[in-house]
């Protein structure tokens, strides 16, 4: 006969009581229902005094702009016929870009060889788009810029295979424009990380050219620069020496945009920890591994918005090439309105330049919204 161990009774009753006994822990709050359209504008809009007035005249200021405006730009606009069918409509006359778009998109390029910027177009286009995708982050990515570059150029220049070789003075309009914005960025991104190490290097030379390098460029406005590189720099040239001015103006923006960018870099470098560093130190690795394979991507994840940002603005700022005489797509638009015919109607030929702006910057905007939730920058838990 098997003895049963005698069982503490105590500690049992304790522990069914632990068991039986229901959960003193207060439960979360239910969830508070979606508010409904009235419920939503009584609480955002209307919820107090100065949100009241506010709403108010933020509504009379809509009904005073928005109608009219709609009336001005689509009911009563103009989308065909000459400047004389736009005068007596009394709206807006979208005549002035489908009668002038060719002006205004490639500017003093020979008309009959448009087809050859707006193919370098469409391949520069087909290029970002195609950069943008994480799944095409392949070395082959760079040999496909190349590839498309190779081919931008000899499209723009020509010289061979019939197609008749077009000077760079003759450049212009939206071609131009992304050209100068895309090369600028792609080469002065790299320029500038070099010049952000510099600035934190130990050595008292390279720091003390860095820093002078990046507060002389970032202390003068991008005019400045151009205008240098435009009118200064050739008489510095030996006699019989010239450099392509659209050459000049691309190295302005590379220069400029690399001091604004490098600050930006220097403060992702500030924010990663010493102990990144250390532990990188500790598997050996020499200080270009490191920067490279440890330090910058977690440095460059978090500048992510600032880096963005100058990026837009370095593609808004090619409007400024036109103090150097080339012709941009602002500067093409400005030629399209110099035909007194059409002259009246320079709103209608600035808001088309403005929209293709704006697309540009919106997509880089957002795009910069989407990588950093892929890269999961933020700090959510």
């Amino acid at each position: 006969m098997i003895s049963e161990t005698p069982r503490d009774h105590s500690t049992t009753a304790i522990a069914a009581a632990d068991v039986e006994e229901p959960s003193m822990a207060v439960s979360p709050p239910p969830p508070r229902p979606p508010l409904r359209l009235l419920g939503w504008a009584r609480e955002n809009l209307f919820g107090s005094l100065p949100n009241t007035v506010l709403t108010l005249l933020a509504l009379w200021l809509l009904w005073e702009i928005v109608p009219p405006l709609l009336s001005w730009g689509l009911i009563h606009g103009q989308w065909g016929g000459d400047a004389a069918a736009c005068r007596e409509s009394g709206g807006a006359c979208w005549s002035l870009v489908t009668q002038r778009h060719r002006l205004m998109l490639f500017g003093l390029y020979p008309y009959d060889q448009h087809w050859r910027p707006l193919l370098a177009t469409g391949i520069l286009i087909a290029l970002l788009g195609t950069s943008a995708l994480r799944r095409f982050w392949r070395p082959a990515l760079l040999w496909a810029w190349a590839a498309g570059f190779a081919a931008i150029a000899g499209l723009m220049w020509g010289g061979f295979l019939g197609m008749p070789y077009v000077e760079t003075d003759q450049w212009g309009g939206l071609p131009l424009t992304l050209v100068l914005a895309v090369l600028g960025i792609a080469l002065a991104f790299p320029l500038s990380i070099l010049l952000a190490l510099g600035r934190r290097s130990e050595l008292p030379a390279i720091r003390a050219l860095s820093v002078g390098y990046i507060e002389l460029v970032r202390g003068v406005p991008l005019v400045s620069v151009l205008f240098m590189a435009s009118v200064m720099f050739p008489l510095f040239l030996p006699e019989g020496v010239t450099v392509d001015k659209l050459l000049r103006a691309l190295v302005g923006i590379i220069l400029f945009t690399a001091a604004y960018l490098a600050e930006a870099v220097r403060g992702g470098l500030q924010a990663i920890p010493r102990g990144q560093e250390e532990a990188a130190d500790a598997l050996g690795l020499s200080y270009w591994r490191k920067m490279r394979l440890v330090i910058l991507p977690q440095a460059l994840r978090l500048v992510i918005p600032p880096i963005v940002n100058q990026f837009i603005s370095c593609f808004k700022d090619t409007s400024l090439v036109t103090i150097v005489g080339l012709y941009d797509l602002l500067a093409a638009t400005k030629a399209a309105l110099a035909d007194p015919e059409w002259r009246p109607f320079f709103v209608e030929g600035y808001i088309s330049a403005a929209l293709v702006y704006w697309a540009f910057c919106f997509f880089m905007s957002r795009y910069s919204q989407w990588l950093e939730r892929q890269l999961a920058t933020g700090r959510r838990r």
